[in-house]
């Protein structure tokens, strides 16, 4: 008995998370977008492309890595960096200082709630 007791929690517990009404965040002018995702990933690849500056060296050389970034867009549409992994600390300053650069947006959101979503993403800098 006490296993079917177990058994029925967990499937109720996955029925009422698969039926979350859940939303992603949107960047400023993916609003009247019929895809928010695609949108907000094809505004965070010219996001990067605008606002990544090549750190140089002493030689005057452009520095250049891979890093994977970690950040949050919080409940009040705000970046929050988590962590930022990568080889050449000059690489992973310039991409923190990119990805401080996104703008405030439109908070995703869990059954009509604001709600803080983690994206972490990898960049060949």
């Amino acid at each position: 008995m006490k296993k079917l007791v177990v058994i029925a929690c967990f499937l109720f517990g996955g029925i009422a998370l698969s039926n979350a009404q859940q939303t992603s965040p949107v960047w400023p002018g993916c609003e009247n977008s019929e895809d928010i995702k695609k949108c907000f990933n094809q505004k965070l690849s010219q996001h990067v492309s605008e606002n990544y500056e090549y750190p140089q060296n002493e030689a005057g050389e452009y520095v250049r890595g891979k890093v994977t970034i970690s950040f949050n867009i919080n409940e009040k549409g705000e970046v929050v960096v988590n962590s930022i992994e990568g080889d050449k600390p000059e690489v992973k300053k310039a991409a923190r200082e990119m990805i401080m650069k996104i703008p405030d947006m439109e908070p995703g959101t869990l059954n009509g709630e604001p709600d803080s979503r983690t994206f972490t993403v990898p960049f060949n800098f």
